[in-house]
């Protein structure tokens, strides 16, 4: 009995020092593995993220190409516009009616259409600063006595649109010492001049230009000088931007500004006329 109860004393004794022992934590997870930032992207974040849109169907200021594409000079200028600008651009063509109030109900941010500045979209839009001007021009048949001063045109016959700023040009300046022919298009002035009805067509240059290199245009070459008149005949064609995204135009502008200053501009230009366009 003395030998069992000192065995239990003994036993006794060593388990508080059991409990004494100290406890130790179970490893806690690895906050910091948990919460390690994802690496950074190479590529910085777009400055902006956009939509150009276009008409398609006034080559080759804008059309459509083989593959489905909005092409053309304008969206030459607006792929250039986008690298300079660092934004993500997307680019798309719309019916025509639907440029203006797409862009104004957010559907596109730019639109690049060969688009005027009038009164009306500056009340409307926050036109950008121009991109291109294509001056008045008369075009007559090769050969003509006509490659000078518009005095030369003098009681001839002049061939025009009707209802447009051409139109009101010669109003002004040949009213009274030239034959006036009124058409409804550009198209009915032009096939009048290859068929001798009029001596001369005054008009867009560009588009008299392009007429010119057509089968049925050979007859005709562009002379004389070039009519700039910011009254009559506008100053030119911009871009169309909200109003309230002052951020997108400041940065369009200063794109095209660079493009117009490191001879971009002047490389896209030749790319399709011979003749400057600003």
């Amino acid at each position: 009995m003395i030998r069992g109860s000192l065995v239990f004393l003994a036993l006794a004794m060593a388990a508080p020092a059991a409990l004494a022992q100290p406890h130790k934590p179970a490893a806690k997870p690895n906050s910091q593995a948990a919460t390690k930032p994802a690496p950074k992207s190479p590529y910085s974040a777009p400055a902006f993220k956009i939509t150009v849109a276009t008409w398609g169907k006034y080559p080759p200021f804008n059309y459509i190409d083989r593959k489905g594409l909005p092409a053309g000079f304008e969206m030459d200028l607006a792929q250039e516009a986008c690298e300079r600008m660092k934004a993500e651009c997307t680019f798309v063509a719309a019916d025509w009616n639907d440029l203006i109030p797409g862009l104004i109900d957010k559907k596109f941010d730019i639109v690049m259409a060969s688009l005027d500045v009038t009164p009306e979209r500056r009340r409307r839009l926050g036109m950008s600063r121009r991109y291109y001007l294509s001056p008045g021009a008369f075009i007559a048949a090769k050969g003509a006595p006509y490659d000078g001063p518009p005095a030369l045109l003098r009681n001839k016959r002049i061939g025009v649109q009707r209802d447009s700023m051409h139109a009101d040009w010669l109003d002004k300046n040949f009213r009274r010492s030239a034959q006036i022919k009124r058409y409804p298009s550009v198209a009915d002035e032009l096939q009048a001049l290859a068929k001798g009805e009029v001596d001369a067509v005054f008009g867009d240059k560009a588009q008299l230009w392009l007429w010119s290199q057509k089968p049925e245009g050979q007859c005709c070459i562009v002379m004389g000088q070039d009519i700039k008149d910011t009254r009559t005949l506008g100053i030119g064609v911009s871009a169309g931007i909200r109003r309230e995204d002052l951020k997108l135009r400041e940065a369009f502008n200063k794109a095209i500004g660079g493009m117009l200053s490191d001879g971009t501009y002047k490389k896209l230009n030749a790319k399709y006329f011979p003749f400057p366009l600003n």
